[in-house]
């Protein structure tokens, strides 16, 4: 094992009945990475985050935290790691304060002991440390389930799609409190199916049915987009996309946000310009008078649907 890698999986498999819920898993995390796991539901984020945490055992395959095997060592694991599980887990008649008092004595330490790790998390709820956690929002949620994961020091954290159904707001302000724990020496796993998120992080795996797809940065991620990518918008967005795909040049065409995004097959410079002329003969031909296309720099979620096998 590489000694400056804080997590190594290799060959991680785990299946649930005839599902294959992870197909040869290898990964490593340097210590002090915030490394994400990118991927729709089902991709096998879950599952992988609850192996590493010593909930669940592989079925084959090697995974160690911090030096120590997931199954044999799983004891001095629980002490050493972190995790905010997807679904919010805290008891809901404790209030706030009794919440992180109870996970603190857990891991016979203090609230006091460690409150210069939460201070920047915890002052944003401390006001309402006498309210019962079921009556919090979710934002508030989400920084109390992050305070009483921080609140052992922990050496490793583990977040399973923390901002899933968190406001755009609050989901901003949480990643700026993991690059400032990020600089405390914290090495932190975290898993989300929001493509933009991505770039927040120094590392990610693209996840998809149990496989990873693809480990790089967000910018090498990126680099890998080898076509020219296309927005092509109108006023009748549903039959465009239609009519995209049904075009002969058409290499893949995905509806992202207000517009559609294009590739084609071919690839020369030349032959692309004679192809996005052809386009515009094309779809005048079938009625459109207001088509805008413009060249544009690929997404991690581009890059993500360019490694979909094809139909």
């Amino acid at each position: 094992m590489n000694k400056s890698n804080t997590i190594n999986l290799s060959g991680i498999h785990k299946n649930y009945g005839k599902v294959n819920a992870l197909q040869d898993i290898s990964l490593d995390i340097k210590s002090g990475e915030l490394f994400g796991l990118i991927g729709p539901d089902g991709a096998g984020k879950t599952t992988l985050f609850r192996i590493l945490t010593t909930l669940l055992l592989p079925d084959s395959g090697k995974a160690s935290v911090c030096g120590l095997d997931v199954v044999r060592d799983y004891r001095e694991i629980r002490r050493r790691v972190g995790y905010m599980p997807g679904r919010f887990s805290l008891y809901q008649d404790l209030t706030v304060e009794e919440n992180l008092t109870f996970f603190a004595t857990v891991f016979n330490t203090t609230i006091e002991e460690n409150y210069d790790l939460i201070r920047d998390i915890y002052i944003q709820i401390e006001p309402f440390k006498t309210r019962k956690a079921g009556k919090l929002s979710g934002g508030m949620k989400q920084k109390l389930a992050l305070s009483c994961a921080l609140i052992h020091r922990p050496e490793v954290l583990f977040l399973d799609e923390p901002t899933t159904g968190v406001d755009p707001v609050s989901r901003v302000e949480f990643w700026d409190m993991l690059d400032r724990l990020k600089q405390q020496g914290i090495t932190i796993l975290v898993s989300t199916p929001y493509m933009d998120e991505a770039s927040r992080c120094d590392r990610i795996a693209l996840m998809r049915t149990g496989k990873c797809l693809s480990v790089d940065t967000p910018a090498g991620i990126r680099s890998t987009f080898s076509r020219l990518l296309l927005a092509v918008r109108s006023a009748s967005m549903y039959r465009l996309l239609e009519d995209l795909r049904a075009f002969p040049g058409t290499y893949s065409c995905y509806a992202f946000g207000d517009a559609h995004h294009l590739t084609l097959k071919e690839e020369s410079d030349a032959g692309v310009s004679s192809v996005v002329s052809g386009l515009e003969t094309y779809l005048q031909a079938k009625g459109y008078t207001d088509v805008s296309i413009e060249s544009i720099k690929p997404t991690i979620e581009d890059c993500f649907m360019a490694l979909q096998p094809e139909a």
